[in-house]
């Protein structure tokens, strides 16, 4: 698995609200969320970082 780096992040509250029930509806937690949701994105641009393990590409 990759590793993982913690950051603070300043969000509108409305849209993290929206975020935590978009969360719960997908059985996700929010932060699981937020990060498909950043990774959906980087697809979607052809930015998505190359994984330096070919074994963990699935």
């Amino acid at each position: 698995m990759a590793k993982k780096k913690a950051f603070a992040l300043r969000i509108n509250e409305d849209m993290l609200k929206a975020i935590e029930k978009w969360a719960a509806d997908e059985f996700r937690s929010t932060n699981g969320q937020i990060e498909w949701m950043l990774n959906e994105g980087l697809k979607k641009a052809k930015r998505n970082p190359k994984n330096k393990n070919p074994k963990e590409s699935s």
